[in-house]
């Protein structure tokens, strides 16, 4: 029954099958970048007992892993592996 709905939606809604396009990845990048940020700024704090030292292992965080993301969702969208 799943699988049936699974297969009728991709007949139905044929947009699905599209990539995505580089600003989409961005997007989600920088909004999936808020929220871990936030969740090491806390945890950083948690641990450290100091503020101004979350947000620095925060701000740090932020650049490195939003470039990482981004990079890997497009490698990840040019991979065949998977697709129809």
């Amino acid at each position: 029954m799943i699988i049936e709905q699974f297969i009728e939606n991709k007949k139905t809604n044929p947009a699905s099958n599209s990539h995505e396009k580089p600003l989409r990845s961005l997007l989600k990048s920088i909004s999936w970048r808020i929220v871990g940020t936030i969740d090491t700024i806390l945890i950083a704090w948690i641990i450290t007992g100091h503020l101004n030292t979350a947000f620095s292992i925060g701000a740090i965080e932020l650049v490195t892993k939003m470039l990482l993301y981004f990079f890997h969702e497009r490698v990840w969208n040019a991979v065949k592996w998977g697709k129809k």
